[in-house]
């Protein structure tokens, strides 16, 4: 095992250890052995059986065999999402082949990063993780079901189920995933046509061909975006079967679904079988923040992740992350951060071959515990269909593509490309895997706006054809809820093209589409919270140092320390598309770092 693994897992454990024990406590205080349901009232179980077949009632009247939930996100305006409508009954027919029954404990909202972006109901989106979590809760909270399957693949859908799943966590519990549309146009084309777009070159009419030819059926996005950065996290942690970049509609997908049902009843007829609690511990979190620094993930991770391991009692922060991006090498070129697509990583190799490669080297905690046993190794194997039935086979010995998925002894890059900025303007994080290297150092003046179309506008003005630095404030949660700025991609990115040092450092989110310009995010405390970014002003120098993790206005610091704050007015942001229901969100958010969260989870 490579030292800084063990040394970063180390004091996680003892930083958490209070709280884990807390947690754990509170878990084992819900566990007991046998059935569920059998610990509540007649009265009440009656409910949960009402509306079942005939045959179902039977076998839950017995309460001998397990019940297992469904937790869905499905509907049908996502793509990621629509596939899950007939999983209901797969699982359901699966369930009774074994002698078990299933039911759908609810639904949860599924909203769309893509379709919302750039507008007003962006300001909803982080904020969906939490309700996400609370729907979770909602419906686990009847207590009749002895292990659940989660559905669910994107942005904030598979981490608010994460989260509501571990205050569950004396059940056993799998993701299951959907799975990418098959792939369209490249990535690449993709984004020249939205570049082309901003400078006018093209009309709407091409933009929106373009955008069809890209999103053009069922299935997670084909970037390797958070949905895809999702789906990596649940098989590195083993949390759900190998295969998830295997395509929606297919034989193998369905497959894969069916064996999930049926581990599920596997483990909740196995007093033994780990809970949820058992298997998300500080190795499981640490594997899951290499896998991200391994594959060049999203950047949302770093709220999210922090998130999931306080949930189940763990503190993790971007120093961790930062640390262990030293030393984890990148082994996956995906666009942002190449210009193939997760069809084509799975192609190459995929998650087996990436998962044997960081075991191999030392970089990964292989005795971990996960829905298929005690050891992550099960993970090196992928699944095929012999004569139509669902078979293992071990990862290929090469890449099938060395430009796609490197081997961890000659990788893209030494490191995982994610780092911790800091200095007098807070701490945030970089992504720096897609970032040309000449672009990692960035010193320019600043430029204010507290809107990210005050940005655009000056674009469209022509007032921007200069070196500088975007500082772009009140975009964090307690100001509107943290949306993303991919609006302003392809605009700084043509400034760049065009010769230009510019960068963004911002208190929002950029997400796994963080690309080639240098971008410091997450910004904390954040402007709303009177942080450092409030202090600067039009034409400060600002040095943005990814190399050496430097973030800093360049103003001498006794003027530094005799500037005051600015505030801005946030009433527009605060009403409309159902912003006001989220105010007491806004409220409660706490930092990025400490995972966004609107929970109090000091036990």
């Amino acid at each position: 095992m490579h030292p800084i693994l063990l040394a970063v897992t180390e004091r996680i454990r003892a930083r958490s250890e209070a709280r884990r024990a807390a947690y754990l406590k509170r878990i084992s205080g819900a566990r007991q052995g046998g059935v569920e349901r059998n610990r509540i009232a007649c009265t009440n179980v009656a409910h949960a059986y009402a509306a079942v077949p005939a045959n179902d009632k039977l076998v839950l009247k017995a309460a001998q065999a397990p019940n297992i939930g469904i937790v869905t996100a499905y509907n049908d305006m996502l793509s990621a999402h629509q596939p899950y409508e007939h999983y209901p009954q797969i699982i359901k027919a699966e369930a009774r082949a074994a002698g078990a029954t299933a039911q759908v404990a609810g639904g949860v909202p599924a909203m769309c990063d893509g379709v919302t972006q750039g507008q007003d109901g962006m300001d909803l989106s982080l904020f969906s993780r939490d309700v996400i979590a609370l729907s979770t809760a909602v419906g686990l909270a009847h207590h009749v079901f002895d292990a659940n399957l989660f559905l669910g693949v994107c942005d904030k859908i598979v981490p608010g189920l994460l989260i509501g799943a571990l205050r569950f966590g004396h059940l056993p519990g799998l993701f299951v995933p959907a799975g990418p549309m098959v792939s369209g146009i490249s990535n690449a084309e993709k984004a020249k046509v939205r570049q082309l777009f901003t400078e006018g070159k093209v009309d709407r009419d091409a933009l929106l061909e373009s955008e069809m030819a890209s999103y053009h059926s069922a299935g997670t996005c084909t970037f390797y975006g958070t949905a895809n950065s999702n789906q990596m996290l649940l098989e590195i942690m083993g949390l759900q079967l190998p295969g998830s970049f295997v395509n929606p509609g297919t034989d193998l997908r369905e497959a894969l679904t069916r064996a999930a049902t049926r581990r599920a009843v596997e483990l909740a007829l196995d007093s033994s079988a780990p809970g949820l609690s058992d298997i998300v511990d500080e190795r499981v979190v640490v594997n899951g923040i290499v896998g991200l620094l391994a594959t060049g993930g999203s950047t949302n991770h770093t709220i999210h992740l922090v998130a999931i391991a306080r949930a189940a009692g763990i503190d993790i922060n971007w120093d961790d992350f930062n640390d262990l991006s030293a030393v984890v090498p990148l082994l996956a070129r995906v666009y942002p951060n190449g210009k193939a697509d997760v069809n084509h990583f799975h192609a190459a190799g995929g998650m087996a071959f990436l998962i044997r490669e960081l075991l191999d080297a030392g970089l990964l905690h292989e005795d971990v515990n996960t829905v298929l046993g005690p050891s992550l190794r099960r993970w090196t194997q992928e699944p095929w269909l012999d004569n139509g039935e669902l078979a293992w086979r071990p990862a290929p010995e090469k890449s099938h593509d060395a430009a796609v998925l490197a081997t961890a002894a000659e990788p893209f890059s030494p490191d995982g490309g994610l780092r911790l900025v800091i200095g007098n303007i807070g701490r945030g994080v970089i992504k720096v895997s897609a970032v040309a290297p000449e672009n990692r150092v960035i010193k320019a003046p600043a430029l204010i706006f507290d809107r990210q179309e005050d940005l655009l506008a000056a674009f469209k003005r022509g007032e921007l054809e200069r070196d500088f630095v975007a500082v772009v404030r009140f975009q964090g949660p307690r100001a509107n809820g943290m949306p993303e700025l991919h609006q302003l991609t392809p605009t700084m990115a043509i400034l760049q093209d065009r010769g230009f040092q510019v960068a963004l450092v911002t208190d929002g989110r950029m997400s796994g589409a963080s690309g080639k310009v240098p971008a410091a995010i997450h910004i904390s405390p954040e402007s709303a919270m009177g942080g450092p970014l409030t202090l600067l002003r039009d034409g400060d120098m600002i040095l943005l140092d990814a190399v050496n993790g430097r973030l800093e206005a360049q103003v001498p610091e006794d003027r530094w320390a005799l500037r005051e704050i600015e505030t801005a007015d946030l009433s527009g942001n605060q009403f409309g598309l159902g912003r006001e229901l989220f105010s007491g969100f806004r409220k409660l958010a706490d930092t990025p770092e400490r995972g966004a969260f609107t929970f109090d989870f000091d036990e």
